[in-house]
C-alpha cells in the first residue's frame, strides 16, 4: 500500500519509519532542499513542496498519487491569518481531486474545542463562533465537503515526548495555570493511533488522540521537575481557572486501540 505524507517533521518523520517499518511504499514532503537531502541521506523517499499558500517546489505530483494521503501540517496561526491554512488546504485538496488519492487523513488539533470547563467529545458540535481553532476547523469542513475521497480527521492534543517536555515551556514563569487537567498524548502513541486508522480501515470518522488520563498542569510540571530537574513555574494562579476542557478519547479506545502512555504524568522522554 503506498501512503504519502505532507510533512515529515516531528511526528511525520517518526510515522514514515514506522510504516515503512510495517512494509508500506512511503514518500513524504519537507519545505527545503536541505531537509529533502537529509532525509534522503537517511532513506526515506521526500520531495520539496512548500504551502504558501499555493504548493511550491518540485517532483510533488508524485504524493497525490497513492492509496492514502496524510495531510500533517500545522495552521503557524502565530505568523498567518486564520484564512491561510483553509488556503493551503483548498490547494491540496484540488491536488487531492486531480490526482489518484483513495483515502485521506487530516491531523487537526483539539483546540477546534473551545474552552466550556466539562469533558468534550467528538459529539460537540463545532461553529466558526463557538470554535476555539477556526482554521483548522474550517480546513476540517473543506476536506469534508464534496469530497471524492475517504476521510478521517484526527484532532490531537498537545503532542509531546522526545525533546517536548512540558515543563520546559513553563519553567520558572510566575502565575502559572496549574489547576487545568492536560490534554496530551505520546509521540509514540500518536504514530500508532494513525496506523491503528489505516489497518481497520477506520474511514469517514473523527478521532480524538488523547492519553485516557488527565492530571493536572501542576502534578505534570512538578513531576518533570522530579524527574528531569526541569525548574517548575515560580508561582501557580492561586485563582481556579475560569477557562478548560478535558478531551476524551472513549471514541478511539471503543475501537480497540490501547494507549501505551496512558498518564501523562509517565511519558518518557530523550536525555536532557
Amino acid at each position: 500500500m503506498k501512503v504519502s505524507i505532507i510533512g515529515l517533521g516531528w511526528l511525520g518523520k517518526p510515522l514514515a519509519l514506522y510504516l515503512i517499518d510495517k512494509g508500506f511504499d512511503v514518500v513524504g514532503s519537507v519545505t527545503s532542499e536541505d531537509k529533502c537531502a537529509q532525509l534522503k541521506g537517511e532513506g526515506l523517499d521526500c520531495c520539496v513542496m512548500k504551502m504558501a499558500p499555493h504548493p511550491e517546489g518540485k517532483d510533488f505530483n508524485q504524493l497525490f498519487d497513492t492509496d492514502i494521503l496524510i495531510i500533517n501540517i500545522p495552521p503557524k496561526r502565530r505568523t498567518q491569518a486564520d484564512s491561510f491554512h483553509p488556503e493551503q488546504v483548498k490547494y491540496l485538496k484540488a491536488l487531492i481531486k486531480q490526482g489518484n488519492v483513495k483515502a485521506v487523513i487530516y491531523t487537526s488539533a483539539t483546540s477546534v474545542y473551545p474552552e466550556l470547563n466539562r469533558e468534550v467529545s467528538e459529539e460537540e458540535l463545532l461553529t466558526k463562533e463557538t470554535t476555539s481553532n477556526p482554521a483548522l476547523l474550517d480546513a476540517e469542513q473543506i476536506l469534508w465537503k464534496d469530497k471524492c475521497y475517504d476521510l478521517t480527521v484526527v484532532r490531537f492534543g498537545g503532542l509531546l515526548g522526545m525533546e517536548r517536555i512540558p515543563g520546559k515551556y513553563f519553567s520558572n514563569k510566575e502565575n502559572v495555570a496549574g489547576d487545568p487537567p492536560v490534554n496530551y498524548i505520546h509521540q509514540t502513541d500518536a504514530v500508532r493511533l494513525i496506523d491503528f486508522i489505516i489497518e481497520k480501515g477506520m474511514w469517514n470518522e473523527t478521532f480524538n488522540g488523547v492519553s485516557p488520563l488527565h492530571p493536572s498542569k501542576k502534578d505534570v510540571y512538578e513531576k518533570n521537575f522530579q524527574d528531569l530537574g526541569i525548574a517548575p513555574p515560580k508561582s501557580y494562579n492561586e485563582l481556579p481557572s475560569k477557562l478548560w476542557k478535558q478531551v476524551s478519547s472513549a471514541k478511539i479506545q471503543s475501537k480497540g486501540f490501547k494507549f501505551v502512555y496512558n498518564d501523562p504524568l509517565f511519558f518518557e522522554y530523550s536525555p536532557l
